[in-house]
């Protein structure tokens, strides 16, 4: 009998991207510094640690009131980096510019999360965090939100979705960050190119979703940074 060629190996599933989300707000009085500290020093340094892809800011433009101000996005390679030795090293070399305006962060949230469903690339000018519940069956949430996201992609200013799943283990609060009632819930991310698009986007998704829309917060794009910048 002729031999035949063994199938082919599948190929290895892409591995799933991590996200730090950090929001907060600061007193008027700290803004102009907290910005500044921001924009030319830990934007940059944490873009600088392996493994992270690129670092984003974004500053609320309605919303919920109890979304902070301020918006950092930084995603990575992997989940895997945020237990890498060069993470933690970026830690124990903190600034003093950096001691003083960690210091000042009001109501903030730090979670670590996986990158799901993700739908479109690019980054939009706006962008939609909508809180879902927190899911029994991830992988049923995870189905959903890429469904989602199929359906949002035909809308008019659709850039990208994907949902943020925060990693119980990996999301320490910051040091003022409450931890009475603390829920790390699963966060759909929409981005668009225009407010108009966000606010449509916004409702197909919360109706996909079961979610409240009223619960959700819009931020605009301030400035990125890439990995690739920096070469």
């Amino acid at each position: 009998m002729p031999l035949t060629a063994p199938s082919p190996a599948p190929a290895p599933a892409p591995a799933v991207h991590g996200m730090l989300f950090v929001a907060s707000s600061v007193d008027a009085a700290d803004a102009a510094d907290f910005n500044a500290w921001y924009d030319r020093e830990h934007v940059e340094e944490r873009v600088r640690i392996d493994g992270f892809l690129s670092g984003a800011r974004y500053q609320r433009a309605e919303g919920a009131a109890r979304w902070p101000v301020y918006l950092g996005l930084y995603r990575t390679r992997s989940l895997g980096v945020f237990t890498s030795d060069a993470y933690r090293a970026a830690f124990g070399q903190q600034t003093p510019w950096s001691v003083a305006n960690l210091d000042r962060m009001r109501d903030p949230m730090r979670r670590v999360c996986a990158v799901e469903a993700a739908t479109g690339f690019g980054s939009g000018s706006q962008i939609a965090i909508l809180p879902l519940a927190v899911a029994d069956d991830r992988a049923d949430l995870v189905a959903r939100a890429a469904d989602t996201g199929r359906r949002l992609a035909a809308q008019p200013g659709f850039v990208q979705s994907y949902l943020l799943v925060p990693d119980p283990v990996l999301s320490t609060p910051l040091p003022k960050e409450s931890t009475a009632g603390r829920v790390l819930q699963p966060l759909m991310v929409v981005e668009t190119s225009h407010a108009a698009g966000h606010r449509d986007a916004l409702s197909r998704a919360a109706e996909s979703l079961r979610a409240d829309a009223a619960a959700a917060a819009l931020y605009t794009l301030g400035w990125k940074l890439s990995v690739a910048d920096l070469a």
